[in-house]
């Protein structure tokens, strides 16, 4: 799946990525990922699809920053533009799409941050780590323990062998950024900084509804003038966090099949947890005892404090992709 995304981004091309270490790592960097019921190797294929749905599909009343933003240090500008530009050509209504509003380099960050942000995840979540004394825990002092961990061994692996080296085409300047963002990425993905980041996003995107119209069938309120300053690195990559973040926990936003597999596969691993934690004599974390099972509380839970939040910021900030038809009652007729 990175492969096909790279190539139809333009990422190949524009940092000239050699292919031969480029498939040696992603190959490594799948075996890490542990055979657990949730945050398993296809988990990490499903954030990743779901960044690059996220930013290449074509998003109602997105306008695209100048070229001067899109192209930096003569990188190739990418496919994504093609995308919403075609779209905008043959509707009334302009569209735009996120990834096009990212420099390159930024793309390539989000991508592999995705594909690396749950490496080597062992299935048992921060607190507990912390509870036991982890090794883990007391490497990274008790904080983003395991946020700390995918991001740092998954950087190992890449300068473990020369020949996982795909970034070759990247001078100096451009590893240190990209090493950067990789970094605030992955560890945005911590929930204790969930409601954090939401309230800095929706100061950020200076969410005012001017335009009410419906997005799937949904009446959605849009703000086309939205507070997001695109030339700004630090409003991108707070723009970058939330297409992360927003992947990460996308499942309730499937269709119900493939939310209640999900559902399934984290409850399962969260039984492990509770079990293990029974058998230290510790307290059963919410939700983890599988004599007391309660699915449906945790999905609402799940689903009003989390997935919620970030999607109404999401989409509030006029960022999700879609169609935007016209509400009738609007128009009068």
């Amino acid at each position: 799946m990175v492969y096909k995304i790279f190539d139809e981004v333009g990422l190949f091309k524009s940092f000239d990525i050699p292919i031969a270490p480029f498939i040696r790592y992603f190959t490594a960097l799948e075996r890490g990922y542990i055979d657990l019921p949730y945050h398993n190797k296809i988990h990490a294929a499903d954030v990743l699809h779901a960044c690059y749905f996220l930013t290449t599909q074509a998003v109602p009343g997105l306008i695209q920053i100048n070229e001067s933003v899109r192209i930096i240090n003569d990188r190739i500008p990418l496919n994504p533009y093609q995308y919403s530009l075609k779209f905008s050509l043959n509707n009334s209504e302009v569209y735009g799409c996120t990834g096009a509003n990212f420099t390159p380099l930024e793309l390539l960050a989000l991508y592999c941050s995705a594909a690396m942000h749950d490496y080597e995840h062992p299935g048992r979540n921060n607190q507990f780590l912390v509870t036991i004394n982890s090794p883990l825990a007391l490497l990274y002092n008790d904080r983003s323990v395991l946020e700390n961990h995918h991001a740092s061994s998954s950087w190992l692996l890449l300068k473990s062998d020369p020949r996982f080296n795909f970034l070759t085409g990247l001078d100096s300047t451009e590893w240190k950024k990209f090493r950067y963002l990789i970094l605030e990425n992955i560890l945005a993905t911590d929930l204790s900084k969930h409601f954090s980041i939401i309230a800095e996003f929706n100061l950020k995107a200076n969410i005012n509804p001017k335009r009410t119209g419906i997005l799937q069938k949904s009446v959605i309120p849009f703000d086309f003038d939205s507070g997001i300053d695109w030339t700004s690195e630090s409003d991108r990559l707070l723009c970058s966090q939330m297409i992360l973040k927003l992947a990460d926990i996308n499942a309730p936003l499937k269709d119900k099949e493939l939310h209640v597999q999900w559902t399934h596969r984290i409850v399962q691993e969260f039984y492990q947890q509770g079990d293990e934690e029974l058998s230290r004599g510790m307290p059963i974390s919410p939700y983890m005892d599988r004599r007391k099972p309660q699915v449906a509380k945790l999905q609402e839970n799940f689903i009003h404090n989390l997935v919620g939040t970030l999607c109404n910021a999401y989409t509030h900030a006029g960022l999700l992709p879609g169609v935007l038809i016209e509400d009738s009652d609007s128009t009068g007729t």
